[in-house]
């Protein structure tokens, strides 16, 4: 295999898989509250099916309606094509690329909010100020976890912080990665609308964060911000599965094992968290995010005064 084609990896099972993860999760969920639950495929079937409607567009809308989900898309594979996975280096790598990972997040964010306020509708008004309310506070403690990993690894890209964690690095600065660890979960579960900051289960009009915004999409158009958010799971657990499970064998496959069994287990967490808690209050959520933040602050001075 060539260099080219194992830096392909990464991207190839984010696009194929990530809708298996979102799979194990709602399955994780049925299973604890004693249901039999979805196909761990059906998130593969609703994207079929939704390719193969017809999308409505509302006479008050724009073409910037039109084109939230595409860019929505086409921002996340971009930062797809920027994430290691299973050791394996990104298909893009370059000093400084952490930057552009967190823009393009901001990018596929923006391109949501703007298209649900391209409606017109209050409602989606509301939606888009509590996404840009509560990814104000995720983002910093995004930053701040990148941070204490540049600083424990001495990289500035993400696919050179990925090769660099390791056993070694877990036994010299456990308490830092653990506490970055904690940090990237949180974010993992605010920037994914999980609870317990959303529900994406629900459409109850006081509760709704992302899934009020994209309520006047349909078609292939809702097919594209469905397969986006699948994306967003996917590379932001990647990042964490790269933190927590590091495996470097020097074995490619063995490697790739070992982190498809590692995402499989952040998604199982991820049920298990929607099963045995209740959505936070609104009020309650940016304590949760400062209290991140405040663990990524923690990490970063435990490194200092070492």
């Amino acid at each position: 295999m060539t260099m080219y084609e194992y830096s392909c990896l990464p991207v190839v099972f984010g696009l194929t898989l990530a809708p298996f993860f979102l799979g194990i999760i709602n399955r994780t969920k049925a299973k604890v509250a004693g249901r039999q639950g979805q196909p761990l495929l059906q998130a593969y079937f609703d994207l079929w099916k939704l390719l193969h409607k017809g999308a409505v567009y509302s006479r008050t809308t724009t073409g910037i309606f039109i084109l939230g989900p595409v860019v929505g898309l086409a921002a996340i594979v971009a930062v797809l094509g920027l994430t290691p996975f299973a050791g394996c280096p990104p298909l893009f790598s370059f000093i400084g690329d952490l930057i552009l990972f967190a823009g393009l997040l901001g990018v596929m964010r923006f391109a949501t909010m703007i298209a649900a306020l391209d409606t017109g509708s209050s409602f989606e008004g509301m939606g888009a100020s509590r996404e840009a309310w509560f990814s104000s506070l995720a983002e910093p403690v995004l930053w701040l976890s990148f941070a204490v990993l540049a600083r424990l690894t001495g990289q500035f890209s993400l696919g050179a912080i990925q090769s660099e964690i390791g056993s070694a690095l877990w036994a010299a600065s456990a308490p830092e990665l653990a506490l970055t660890a904690l940090s990237l979960f949180a974010v993992f579960l605010a920037e994914n609308a999980r609870i317990p900051v959303d529900d994406p289960n629900t459409h109850l009009e006081l509760t709704m964060i992302h899934e009020v915004m994209v309520l006047d999409h349909s078609g292939p158009d809702f097919a594209f911000i469905q397969y986006a958010a699948a994306l967003k799971h996917w590379v932001l657990a990647s990042l964490l599965a790269g933190v927590i499970a590091p495996v470097h064998t020097g074995h490619a496959w063995i490697d790739i094992t070992a982190a498809l069994l590692t995402m499989a287990g952040i998604a199982v967490a991820t049920g298990l968290v929607e099963s045995v808690m209740a959505r936070l209050r609104l009020t309650r959520v940016p304590q949760l995010l400062v209290g991140a933040g405040a663990l990524g602050v923690m990490a970063f001075i435990v490194d200092i005064m070492r």
